[in-house]
Parts: C-alpha cells; sequence; structure tokens
C-alpha cells in the first residue's frame, strides 16, 4: 500500500487559477491525474489525497467533481471560506460530498494569528460537527499559534503540511524543532513528510535533510505522520520517484512502522475507507 497524502491537480486556464505564476515556468500548466499516473508509474501507488491548490470555492468544487470520477483519489483535502456568514452551511454541504475528508485555508499567506480570531467559532464548529480535519499550511512563525487552536479545538484532527515549512540547512533550527515537538504532545496534531526538497537549498544532500526527518519520526511516530510527494510542486526539484525514494531511504523506517508512514497512516487520519464520518481514534 502507497497512499500520497499530498498532491494537486489544477488547469491553469481556470478563472480562479491564481498559482503557480508564470516565473515558475515547470508548473506553470495544467496537471491532471494522467499526468500524476505518468509521474508515478511503477513505483505501486494504489491512491491519493488530492489538496486544493487555490483559496476559491470554484477550485474546491471542481476538485469534488474530479474526484468523484477518479478512483486513484481517495480523499480530497478542500478550501472554504472560513469567516463567511454562510461558512457552516457551505461546510455541511462540502462534507456530504463522497471524497471530502478536511479544509485547508492557506495560512501561510495570512496573519500569523488569524487562526485564533473568535469569528472563526462558526464555522469550525461546523468542521467538528461533520468530523472534517484541517490541513495547516504554516511557515514556522506560525507553528505557535497552531498549537494554539489545537489546544482550543481538541476535536478537530490536525495535520502539518510539509512539516511547517522549515528552512531546512539554514536558521531556526531551534526553534522550528520545539515548536514540532510541543504540536505533537497532542494526540490529535500529525505531521507530513512532504515539501521539505522545495524548502532545502537547490542539491541539498541527505545530511542536510536528514535531521528534520529523524525529528519528525522522534516527535510523531509512525503513526502519527504521513508521506506526501507536494506533487507537481516537487519538480521544481526532483521528479515523483526520486523523492519517494529519497524520503523512504532517509526516514529509514521497516516492516508496520513503514507500511504506517507510506500509506497506514494517510488511510486512518483522512478516513479513506468506509463510510464518511470520524474514525475511532483519529
Amino acid at each position: 500500500m502507497l497512499i500520497d497524502s499530498h498532491q494537486h491537480f489544477w488547469a491553469i486556464e481556470r478563472p480562479e487559477v491564481a498559482w503557480p505564476p508564470a516565473e515558475l515556468a515547470a508548473i506553470h500548466r495544467s496537471f491532471d491525474v494522467g499526468d500524476l499516473r505518468a509521474a508515478a508509474e511503477g513505483l505501486g501507488l494504489t491512491g491519493t489525497v488530492l489538496v486544493q491548490s487555490q483559496p476559491d470555492d470554484r477550485d474546491t468544487d471542481w476538485l469534488c467533481e474530479l474526484a468523484a470520477r477518479e478512483p486513484l483519489v481517495l480523499g480530497l483535502v478542500g478550501w472554504a471560506d472560513l469567516l463567511a456568514n454562510d461558512a457552516p452551511q457551505r461546510i455541511a454541504t462540502l462534507s456530504a460530498r463522497p471524497k471530502l475528508r478536511g479544509l485547508r485555508p492557506m495560512l501561510q499567506a495570512l496573519p500569523t494569528e488569524w487562526i485564533l480570531q473568535p469569528g472563526l467559532a462558526p464555522a469550525l464548529r461546523a468542521m467538528a460537527d461533520a468530523g472534517l480535519s484541517f490541513d495547516a499550511l504554516v511557515v514556522p512563525g506560525q507553528l505557535a499559534a497552531v498549537e494554539a487552536f489545537a489546544k482550543a479545538w481538541p476535536q478537530i484532527p490536525v495535520v502539518i503540511d510539509h512539516a511547517g515549512k522549515p528552512a531546512i540547512g539554514g536558521a531556526g533550527w531551534r526553534e522550528w524543532s520545539a515548536a514540532i515537538e510541543r504540536l505533537a504532545a497532542l494526540p490529535q496534531v500529525h505531521a507530513k513528510l512532504s515539501g521539505l526538497l522545495t524548502e532545502a537549498p537547490p542539491g541539498a544532500g541527505d545530511e542536510v535533510i536528514a535531521p528534520y526527518v529523524a525529528h519528525l519520526i522522534a516527535c510523531f511516530g509512525a503513526d502519527r505522520l504521513m508521506w506526501g510527494s507536494d506533487w507537481p510542486v516537487v519538480t521544481l526539484r526532483a521528479s515523483y520517484a526520486d523523492w519517494l525514494r529519497r524520503a523512504d531511504r532517509l526516514a529509514g523506517l521497516t516492516g508496520d512502522a513503514r507500511q504506517a508512514v507510506m500509506g497506514g497512516t494517510a488511510r486512518r487520519f483522512y478516513r479513506l475507507s468506509g463510510e464518511p464520518g470520524r474514525e475511532p481514534g483519529v
């Protein structure tokens, strides 16, 4: 079983698609399931979690339609305006879509403590009632706010996308590693082993990235850590296969622990089997 916990599709011609910008020429085109199958050919990919890339309802609706007809997509993380007056109704509607399992407000582009404002309570309550998870796309300076959010809403499972985007090989190790340790002390918080190559200097060797992977494993264990490709963004640094093999090598796991990181944790966290709704232990 190999489940990719984090990958994207976008159609560059759609009006809501504002990212990636033209200067990222390698990924400034449309990517669909055919491209993903080609990128992962021969790797034994059994399913993916499709994650939104645009803060726009139209993007999430498009992804819901795509996921519904594509068996390789096992789950979907969408977007919703959590401050909208009708946010609870929108969240209820989205949660009824067959594969939608969580929401991601793209916090990295928002003020540091945006997620802590009281006005979000109706939307967050609707997420909790629907059993949806929360993908935290953040930079290291926002990890403390995510910790406060997770403590305030323990009923909402949280996953830290791209390990909180540490500056691989640069300054900030002490602050990032301490923040990750504090987050891992909260049982509903998980992390993704994804996005590290694009946070590292081009050509960074294993010795540069290895301490970050080791810290994630030490803090979260295999049962709360999930591998993700961040495809097609990862292709700015390496191929799909190259990152999969490198992550596997850096993690150095075997047996049940390896199976958890490479699929089991994502399957459990995103409830990728059975009926929609939170499963025991998530």
